[in-house]
């Protein structure tokens, strides 16, 4: 008997998560685990049905590269892996893979702190030493979200009591859980102690909510902030010179990095770009009438980094195309109903969109998705260790292709009102479908003489 319980035990690993809320999770798998059932144990964990944005990370070569959920855990770790113990944790990370252009889109309440919070991380860390502005800001969001409405003091004219009510709003936060450490050694901890207060008051009477929705989509604007970033080599045996490939919302960064300064060299748009390419540790970018701008080639840590970075590419470019009718949705429904970009409340999404009476078939959704956004091919690799090569070809053309539903299933939510936290019911595929129903209703509500709020 206990040599079987010692077997058993030998064919277990431990991993450990690690959230971005500085928690952890630890998981017991077996040997030959998937990286589906550490996810699976997360999801239980946050009590939610689906991550929607986030991804499991693990660092190699210091940098984050997006586990395939399909493949086994072993190929992650290496031979390490194989020779651990259930006493040795192996570490993950839970990290935001697709950045969205609008909070909203998060339905879930974890889920949208948990982004929130990994942004706030990312903001602390800028070196966008051109945007100080924003910085003031998005610390004026973030108080409001932790802290609530500016206390008020009694209101006088005299001179002592207006210098009393200063030294209170002084020590009510840290200048450096709210601003990089270089604007606080430019401007100093007095001079951050002294302003930000006055524009934290200009938000009384935002919501929590509303406050973190407002950080998130202030956020978008800040250069280094909603941005993965991946290193690679201008030359493949010069080691110091860094190049920076970031993954934006809306397309790719190039940046070159110079004593731990970032200059940034590139800003391609979806639409401008062509094609990627990687033949091992070769990676290409061809932009899209290339006459003018010859073809980039860096170099990657290795093919198995290209192969993760390309994939992430297109993952990040598929979610683009999916979801950019849902945020041009929601900035109509902006415009139309409320003076401030962040208010608007998801009930009142669900609401309209219920109104609209969608309840359109499987059979009838997979009609309108007939032509692919983003082709992408694989060669797998031969036994004997031949180079994979891969490329992925961009086409910003208006019809939608869901090439992996489970992406984007968090998006039924958004259309047929069910819990964020339970089960999905109904396909999520039927996004496709209802982009003409979302007009319908704000139609209805304007010839109404309704609000769509």
């Amino acid at each position: 008997m206990r040599s079987l319980v010692a077997m058993r035990t030998k064919q277990r690993r431990k991993v450990c998560v690690l959230l971005p809320n500085k928690q952890h999770l630890d998981c017991a798998v077996t040997v030959k685990a998937r990286g589906h059932e550490v996810l699976n144990s997360v999801l239980k964990h946050l009590g939610v049905s689906d991550l929607q944005v986030f991804g499991l990370a693990v660092m190699k070569d210091n940098d984050y590269l997006f586990l395939d959920l399909d493949q086994k855990l072993s190929k992650y770790f290496g031979k390490r892996w194989n020779k651990g113990s259930l006493m040795v944790p192996f570490i993950l990370f839970l990290r935001v893979q697709y950045y969205v252009e609008s909070g909203l889109l998060i339905l879930s309440t974890t889920v949208q702190q948990l982004y929130y919070t990994e942004l706030r991380q990312k903001v602390l860390r800028s070196q966008s030493h051109h945007q100080e502005a924003l910085f003031f800001q998005l610390a004026a969001s973030a108080l409001q979200a932790d802290v609530g409405d500016l206390a008020q003091g009694e209101e006088t004219e005299e001179d002592g009591e207006e210098k009393k009510q200063e030294r209170k709003h002084r020590c009510y936060f840290l200048p450096e859980d709210y601003f990089p450490s270089w604007l606080i050694k430019r401007r100093g901890r007095e001079y951050l102690l002294q302003h930000s207060p006055v524009l934290h008051g200009e938000l009384r009477g935002v919501s929590r909510r509303q406050a973190i929705l407002h950080f998130i989509k202030e956020a978008n604007g800040l250069q280094d902030g909603p941005v993965t970033f991946y290193r690679m080599r201008e030359e493949e045996k010069q080691p110091r010179s860094l190049i920076l490939l970031g993954v934006t919302v809306k397309g790719v960064h190039i940046c070159q990095e110079v004593e731990g300064k970032q200059s940034l060299l590139y800003d391609f748009s979806w639409t401008g770009i062509d094609r990627f390419t990687f033949q091992g540790n070769r990676f290409e970018i061809t932009a899209v009438g290339s006459l003018c701008l010859p073809k980039l080639v860096y170099y990657t840590k290795s093919a198995f980094h290209s192969k993760h970075i390309l994939r992430h590419l297109r993952d990040s470019h598929q979610l683009h195309m999916n979801t950019r009718d849902a945020v041009s949705y929601i900035q109509q429904l902006e415009n139309m109903g409320t003076k401030e970009a962040y208010i608007c409340d998801t009930e009142c999404l669900r609401k309209s969109l219920q109104c609209g009476n969608l309840t359109s078939s499987m059979s009838d959704c997979s009609d309108t998705l007939e032509t692919a956004t983003a082709w992408f091919k694989e060669e797998k690799e031969e036994d004997g260790g031949s180079t994979t090569e891969s490329e992925l070809w961009l086409d910003e053309s208006e019809e939608l292709f869901v090439d992996d539903p489970a992406e984007v299933s968090w998006l039924a939510e958004l259309l047929h009102g069910v819990s964020v936290d339970a089960p999905l019911m109904l396909p999520s595929f039927c996004w496709a479908a209802v982009t003409m129903e979302m007009k319908q209703v704000l139609w209805k509500k304007t010839d109404e003489g309704m609000s769509v709020d």
